[in-house]
């Protein structure tokens, strides 16, 4: 518990670090911008002096030049001088296409009064003009710059979250595969006594069909004892009859279910071979069948259909269960995703995996009509 107090706090120490940097990164883009802001005022303002020293005409031909220098030198800043009534007289530093446009010129004049409060030049006595300016471009980039700044900053937390999301999700599936592992090892101990026991059973001349019937669950806790061993493994795949091994698990599930669900299965009469693990093969037809039976309460109607396709082999699960909204059906294969109250919402998120990770299929939600049912649809590639 001290460790992990002292990893969150040294987490929010980050943050907070991380945030004040940003925050005087900020600042200091924005003083940046003001002192640059500042320097084009004063600028203008000598170009302004300029102007009313050239128009009185009263320069020797060096200071003439230097002014002319001075007016002339300005080749960033955009200028718009009007007259005291607000006509154009001159422009400088304006895209031709808003100059030749009456319309343009005067919607970028309203644009960059705005930007910054013109300059009164007096020519004579309560004769005056104005002049008007914009931002230079590199103001006008550095004032984007802190937009810039903080859509980096959101990606590389982004960046920064997503790994240690993974990270996170990496260690939980450790500690799921370890647990899982753990769980079919300590199943195995009893598991042997249990079929000595069976034995003991026969040679005492027990009932045939009880002995037979115990044989079958115990052999069916190795499967699932096998299948816990293999999380988190890569399971060994085989060339089998996916017809035999569905069927298999079906007449177990049947056995075992409630006589008020009516099965039907239907498949083709020969044999059609897909590389499977066939516990864990078995394991996805278990989850695809007791979801089904558990959506219509132990009661309805339940169909196992296998379509044998060019490449695919189609395994498709219907019932007449109360059914799934459109809105979920991707959700319903998410960890944790559940619609009852018992229940950890795992079933179908570990039958995803083993088909489309394991066996390189694919699963879905073919169809569901809330109140009428759903079908289920697991692809197999086949065996070529």
């Amino acid at each position: 518990m001290q460790f992990y107090d002292k990893r969150s706090f040294t987490r929010w120490v980050l943050i907070a670090a991380s945030f004040l940097i940003v925050v005087a990164i900020l600042w200091n883009t924005y003083n940046f911008f003001q002192i640059f802001k500042e320097e084009e005022r004063e600028k203008m303002e000598l170009w302004a002096d300029a102007q009313v020293i050239f128009n009185k005409s009263t320069l020797n031909d060096g200071d003439q030049a230097l002014t002319l220098r001075i007016i002339t030198g300005n080749k960033t800043i955009p200028i718009i001088l009007t007259d005291s009534e607000g006509n154009i007289m001159n422009t400088n530093n304006i895209d031709d296409a808003i100059v030749n446009g009456k319309d343009k010129l005067q919607s970028y004049l309203q644009s960059i009064k705005k930007e910054n409060a013109p300059i009164e030049i007096e020519i004579t006595d309560n004769k005056f003009q104005y002049l008007y300016y914009g931002n230079s471009p590199l103001l006008n980039k550095l004032k984007y710059y802190p937009i810039a700044l903080v859509l980096v900053i959101v990606l590389f937390g982004a960046v920064v979250y997503i790994f240690f999301r993974a990270t996170k999700m990496s260690a939980q599936n450790r500690l799921w595969a370890g647990m899982a592992k753990e769980t079919a090892h300590q199943i195995g101990t009893p598991l042997s006594s249990l079929l000595g026991w069976i034995e003991i059973m026969k040679v005492d001349n027990v009932d045939e069909t009880t002995v037979t019937e115990i044989e079958k669950d115990v052999h069916r806790l190795q499967t699932i004892a096998e299948r816990f061993s293999k999380v988190g493994s890569e399971p060994a795949l085989k060339a089998l009859d996916i017809v035999a091994e569905t069927e298999k698990s079906y007449a177990y599930l049947k056995s075992r279910a409630s006589k008020q669900v009516a099965f039907t299965f239907q498949a083709p009469d020969y044999p059609v071979m897909v590389l499977l693990n066939p516990e864990l093969h078995s394991w996805t037809i278990e989850n695809l069948v007791k979801n089904a039976i558990d959506a219509m309460k132990g009661k309805g109607k339940l169909d196992i259909i296998i379509e044998d396709r060019e490449k695919y082999v189609k395994i498709k699960v219907s019932d007449s269960g109360k059914g799934i909204a459109k809105g979920q059906y991707r959700k319903v294969f998410e960890p944790g995703f559940t619609t009852k109250k018992r229940g950890w919402g795992l079933g179908l998120s570990l039958t995803k995996r083993i088909v489309e990770e394991y066996h390189k299929g694919k699963i879905k939600v073919l169809t569901s009509e809330v109140g009428k049912g759903t079908t289920m649809q697991a692809s197999f590639p086949k065996k070529q």
